[in-house]
């Protein structure tokens, strides 16, 4: 679209569309303000008037809720789904370890859009699941606050790309006067896990000025599998689920003399043919340590004719840990061992190759990973005529380190090679070698990610002229961005020295210029309808211009029926245009080659290579919700129908790329070793895979949200329910064969149609106590029943994974006007995660990370003081 095309749009924008406002629960000190509520950028009389869906989590909710951070908060919304991912389960196989999401809607983190005061900031240097870019929602301190709006509605149309699920806007303290001090500490009733939180606010200024500085404080000690009992190991057959210990074993497998053989020394319970099997789930950290500290500063000072100025500055430092079992050795690494080895167990030997092994004796992997988050805004806001205007300028870095020393089980396989030449390294019975032997085969090495962001922006809102008995009320604006980013692995991954681990590496930049128009108009009483178009051209994939519709009806004062249409769109990553060769692990059968060699047919984690594709088109999607929202005397009810559909969607497709080529011996995508004696094909070392725009997905279902305030004894109580209900997620796929395969996601595996949370909140001027249920349902387990790396969740119907509910309670005492205390319990009747077989890739461990919480019953007690 040329600048004279995009002149006559927004020209025909401004003539005939119009915009509505959108629905959202709110303290009652806030309904008589004139207030901008995510998903629209027009100022409305209340938030009741808004034609979209928005949960509004006000900061005395969230202090209410106990929670410490964004990511134990924010996973309870029954609007979260399939896709977020967390600190908890993130090991040394994660690619974005401390880091955390929000999934609206269940179509990935990639697909909502998160905001701080509005505007964009800068995405975690390290992508999740190697091109997942997101926003780690735990880089914003949950002192810093003032209240948390989530627009469960698509919205390029106003915020741009990846607004598609929704929005998540996170609305910061400012304009505080006076000094805040809190602390909290908890525990775990049933092991040594803790966290402890101590914030500060504090505020000064005048009728036209005011600083805010806010300083957190939070940090948290690890909580092992080995602490959750049944949690601690791959092997979970005595519970009915599957064994998927490692073929990577100590002791290990060999090639002597051409022949597959395991090491005599293998226990017998670890036995496997000729494979010996290693527990790896001993390693497994279910919540690492993690320490975050931060500082922010928001300022604005005031001129004479209504002009002013404001600053928002953010640095936040962050600290954690990642562990993964000890290095795993196949084929891949060229391993040999001399038959003169002094420890050689196959007498008459005449080569012998490490085919399955494991350094155990050099301890787990480990990183140490450091991240610096720093963000600044400074600003012009105010007044001409009737119009409000806003100009900004935006700077956000994201930089991380994740370093391993010598101590931290890193083993480079060439000095491995040259200790075995040596006969100073055993590698035959599982025996543990001299430290000073493990000195001589490990390393240090760093990985160093960086993301940056610039943004401009310009904006004004007010009314264009006068239309019956109202106003025909308008918004537009102007951004541009420059954005990249640089994951940058040690070089001893690149050359290929540190095996079987991830390895990534991206680099990529672009910048974007964007417009965008809103207007409102009242076409009759009662009835409103509103419109935005936004256009956006990116410097690699092109342009797109995406508009919203709405429409809102009130019939009369307490009651309002909404709609609203648009389409949306989703840039491909950085990553996922910019990608270096980047490793994943994935457990998986080798079909093709158990067919050919027995030795092959064990289940076992496979590497697969990946590289990013700069032809990447945007994903396109496009959004319908239609709703009814009631108010009326301390009752509020709203009934929302949304569906979302996705198309484009990019994603790889290793199940197909293994079917058409890892039957193929010469075939440089699936790259196999060479065969031993009578054999077609040689060990399966890893596959090479590249994204597309390959896929589509669809969803639809049913949001509920009810809330009720009434007077109880000596106080009120307010009782609310939030249930989502998923009626239908779809997904067309790249099948085996080539052809589009269509499959049914609803109540299958991390899909349950149901999600909810029942509150009572009963409050009086010195007590409060607060109660929550939530409640996840149930779904199918194994989405690969045979784990061939071929989805079959359609074709056959497995055990079901039980719901979860758990209850939260807290108590809170006024001691004074200016001291508050607050016990909180998590999980009160310490319920266990239902066990789930799991997917065979990240669900291992007899239950499902990325859907239920395996801390058990936690305990916090918090101090708040003011002055």
């Amino acid at each position: 679209m040329n600048k004279q095309t995009l002149r006559l749009a927004i020209g025909a924008a401004l003539g005939t569309i119009v915009s509505i406002p959108a629905f959202a629960q709110q303290s009652d000190e806030d309904t008589t303000q004139t207030v901008v509520v995510t998903g629209t950028r027009i100022s409305r009389p209340s938030d009741f008037g808004n034609s979209s869906p928005v949960d509004i989590i006000a900061r005395d909710n969230i202090e209410k809720s106990g929670y410490a951070n964004l990511q134990q908060l924010m996973e309870k919304n029954p609007s979260n789904g399939a896709g977020a991912f967390s600190t908890r389960g993130n090991n040394q196989d994660s690619t974005a370890n401390g880091a955390a999401s929000i999934s609206l809607r269940g179509l990935g983190a990639d697909a909502t859009l998160v905001l701080v005061n509005g505007r964009r900031v800068a995405i975690s240097s390290f992508a999740e699941s190697i091109t997942t870019n997101f926003v780690d929602i735990n880089s914003i301190p949950v002192s810093a606050i003032e209240r948390v709006e989530v627009l469960k509605d698509g919205a390029s149309a106003l915020y741009g790309s990846d607004a598609v699920a929704g929005v998540i806007n996170i609305i910061l303290r400012k304009d505080f006067e006076g000094l805040e001090l809190s602390a909290s500490y908890g525990n775990t009733t049933e092991s040594g896990y803790d966290e402890q939180n101590y914030s500060a606010v504090w505020g000064f200024g005048g009728e036209d000025n005011n600083v805010t500085f806010i300083f957190d404080y939070f940090k948290n000690n690890t909580l092992s599998n080995l602490e959750r009992g049944t949690l601690a190991t791959a092997n979970q057959t005595p519970r009915g689920g599957e064994d998927f210990r490692s073929s990577r074993g100590y002791p290990g497998r060999f090639i002597v003399d051409g022949t597959v053989t395991r090491d005599p020394g293998c226990p017998a319970d670890s036995i496997a043919g000729q494979t010996c099997l290693y527990d790896f789930g001993i390693w497994n950290l279910l919540i690492p340590e993690a320490e975050r500290s931060g500082l922010m500063m928001m300022a604005h000072q005031d001129f004479s004719g209504g002009t002013q100025l404001f600053f928002e500055l953010a640095a936040q430092h962050n600290n954690s840990i990642a562990q993964g079992a000890p290095t795993p050795l196949d084929e891949g690494a060229g391993l040999t061992v001399p038959v003169t080895h002094p420890d050689n167990p196959f007498p008459g030997a005449t080569s012998i190759d490490i085919s399955r092994y494991r350094t155990v004796d050099a301890g787990p992997r480990q990183w140490n990973i450091e991240t610096d988050n720093l963000r600044g805004v400074v600003g012009l806001r105010g007044q001409f005529s009737e119009w409000d205007w806003e100009v900004a300028v935006q700077r956000a870095r994201s930089e991380s380190e994740q370093s391993g020393n010598r101590n931290n089980g890193w083993v480079r396989t060439d000095f491995l090679q040259q200790q075995i030449d040596l006969g100073a390294y055993n590698p035959f019975g599982g025996v543990q070698n001299p430290q000073d032997v493990i000195d001589q085969i490990t390393t240090s090495l760093v990985r160093r990610g960086k993301s940056e962001l610039t943004m401009y922006d310009a904006t004004i809102s007010g009314e264009l002229f006068k239309f019956r008995d109202d106003a025909v009320r308008m918004a537009a604006g102007l951004e541009y961005r420059d954005e990249s980013v640089r994951d940058v692995p040690d070089d001893q991954f690149q050359r290929g020295l540190i095996f079987g681990t991830e390895s990534v590496s991206a680099a990529g930049s672009r910048d974007s210029w964007s417009a965008f128009v809103e207007v409102a108009v009242p076409l009759a009483t009662g009835l409103d309808l509103s419109a935005a178009l936004r256009y956006d051209d990116y410097s690699d994939f092109g342009n797109t211009t995406n508009p919203k519709l709405s429409l809102r009806y009130a019939p009369i004062e307490d009651l309002a029926f909404r709609a609203s249409w648009g389409t949306g769109f989703r840039a491909p990553s950085l990553a996922q245009i910019g990608l270096g060769p980047s490793q994943e692990s994935r457990f998986f059968s080798d079909s093709f080659g158990c067919a050919d060699n027995p030795a092959y047919c064990t289940s076992t984690d496979f590497t697969i290579v990946f590289t990013g594709n700069p032809n990447l088109k945007a994903e396109e999607s496009e959004s319908f919700n239609f709703g009814v929202a009631w108010e009326r005397d301390g009752f509020s009810a709203s009934l929302d129908y949304w569906d979302i559909t996705q198309d484009d969607k990019i994603d790889e497709a290793i199940g197909f790329t293994y079917q058409q080529e890892c039957n193929d011996q010469a075939s440089t995508i699936c790259v196999r070793g060479a065969p031993l004696a009578g054999d077609t094909l040689g060990p399966l070392q890893q596959i090479n895979a590249t994204f597309d725009n390959i896929n589509q997905q669809s969803a639809t279902g049913l949001d509920l949200e009810t809330s009720y305030r009434f007077g109880l004894g000596a106080g009120s109580l307010t009782v609310g329910l939030g249930y989502s209900k998923l009626l239908d997620f779809e997904r067309v796929e790249i099948g085996p064969l080539g052809d589009s395969v269509r499959r049914e996601l609803t109540g299958e595996y991390e899909y349950p149609e149901d999600r909810a949370t029942l509150s009572a909140d009963w409050d009086q001027e010195k007590w409060g106590v607060f109660a929550v249920l939530s409640y996840i349902g149930s779904f199918q387990d194994l989405p690969d029943s045979n784990f061939d790396t071929v989805p079959d969740y359609n074709e056959f119907d497995t055990r079901s994974v039980g719901s979860f509910t758990t209850l939260n309670l807290q108590g809170r005492y006024n001691v004074s006007d200016t001291i508050k205390l607050l016990l909180s319990v998590d999980n009160a009747l310490d319920e266990a995660p239902p066990f789930a077989v799991g997917d065979g890739n990240n669900d291992l461990y007899g239950y499902v990370q990325g859907t239920h919480n395996p801390r058990g019953r936690f305990w916090s007690a918090r101090a708040v003081f003011n002055f």
